[in-house]
């Protein structure tokens, strides 16, 4: 540790990302990329960028790319807000609205909650998740704290509806409800129409799985005005000019190909289905999805086990060494011939095992 540290750095446990191995020969199902490449929309976009435009600082409010979230979701651009990867803006988030604050999320869920929540000191209270690891809504709405959700929830990919969400954000109009909807796209409902009559709502979105774009950092927030100046205050006190011009470019013409969009999470639907099915003919349990990933546990099997054996055959999933999932895998939904072989390879590992 730095003698030059604050205590407060000195006692962080920083988010620990998925491996992003170099390898050419790994399938690689552990960080729920999507399977498909992006728009050739997009690719033109970034093809099409100019000396002139890199020459000069980008739009500071990104108000092409903000145009074009509102037509696709049909809000007006002062509600909402962009910056690098949902992560960005939920870091901010965090520090606008919540630093200090009493805050609730799951026990099992996106692992950065708690690392933000210590950042910028809030006191984080885990509700468990009930056996079937969906969500505990009555705890939920039965504490004044703020909510931030997952939904569809990471790792498990199970979804509250949006008359949930609503239950949630109706049970205390005084206290925030925060959607990320990092995994939308992919057959949750989305809480957004929701927040014409809520002031208490802000759903994060990214455009790293739904869109494609894991390796242009892009992401937003949508609320009504209020929640979103508090947002752009932390920015513009932290950096002004956060998405790069080509970034804005690329976003704005992969939110405007809703074709795209459309196709492309049906692909990823199929195969998700695809996938499942292969795993319960040989003994998994797959909770039902609406991710572009599944999470699965086998009846006899370890979860380390099966990700050892996997990984010794080139096939990268994710695993946890937390008690509750400690057998459980989360898996990427991949193209159809990478589902294919990684259910030839479960098959394979699955008899080698059990004899």
């Amino acid at each position: 540790m730095s003698r030059f540290w604050i205590d407060k750095i000195s006692g962080l446990k920083p988010y620990v990302p998925g491996e992003q191995p170099t390898s050419d020969t790994l399938i690689k199902l552990n960080t729920n990329e999507h399977a498909l490449p992006p728009a050739e929309s997009v690719l033109a976009a970034l093809k099409s960028a100019t000396g002139e435009a890199l020459r000069r600082y980008p739009d500071p409010t990104a108000s092409a790319l903000r145009s074009a979230i509102s037509a696709a979701e049909s809000v007006p651009p002062d509600h909402i807000f962009v910056g690098n990867g949902s992560d960005e803006v939920l870091a901010h988030l965090w520090f606008a609205l919540l630093k200090g604050r009493r805050v609730q999320t799951l026990d099992t869920t996106y692992g950065f909650y708690p690392v933000w929540a210590g950042l910028y000191d809030a006191v984080l209270t885990e509700v468990p998740v009930l056996e079937d690891f969906s969500v505990d809504v009555d705890t939920l709405k039965n504490d004044d704290a703020a909510i931030v959700l997952a939904n569809p929830n990471a790792p498990t990919g199970r979804a509250l509806t949006r008359d949930n969400i609503a239950l949630l954000a109706d049970s205390n109009s005084d206290r925030l409800v925060v959607v990320d909807e990092a995994y939308f796209g992919f057959g949750a409902e989305t809480a957004v129409p929701l927040i014409a009559d809520h002031d208490n709502l802000i759903v994060t979105r990214s455009l790293s799985k739904s869109h494609a774009l894991a390796g242009m950092r892009v992401g937003y927030a949508i609320a009504q005005p209020d929640l979103i100046e508090g947002l752009i205050r932390v920015k513009d006190s932290f950096n002004s000019y956060p998405l790069d011009a080509v970034a804005q470019a690329a976003a704005a013409a992969a939110i405007q190909d809703t074709q795209w969009l459309e196709n492309a999470s049906q692909e990823v639907r199929q195969v998700r289905e695809v996938m499942s099915a292969g795993l319960r003919t040989i003994g998994f349990e797959v909770l039902p999805s609406q991710a572009n990933f599944i999470f699965t546990e086998h009846q006899s099997l370890a979860g380390k086990q099966i990700f050892d054996a996997l990984r010794a055959r080139d096939i990268l999933v994710r695993r946890w060494d937390k008690e509750r999932i400690e057998n459980w895998l989360r898996i990427s939904v991949g193209t159809m011939a990478q589902a294919e072989q990684l259910l030839a390879v479960m098959r394979e590992i699955v008899s080698a095992e059990t004899g």
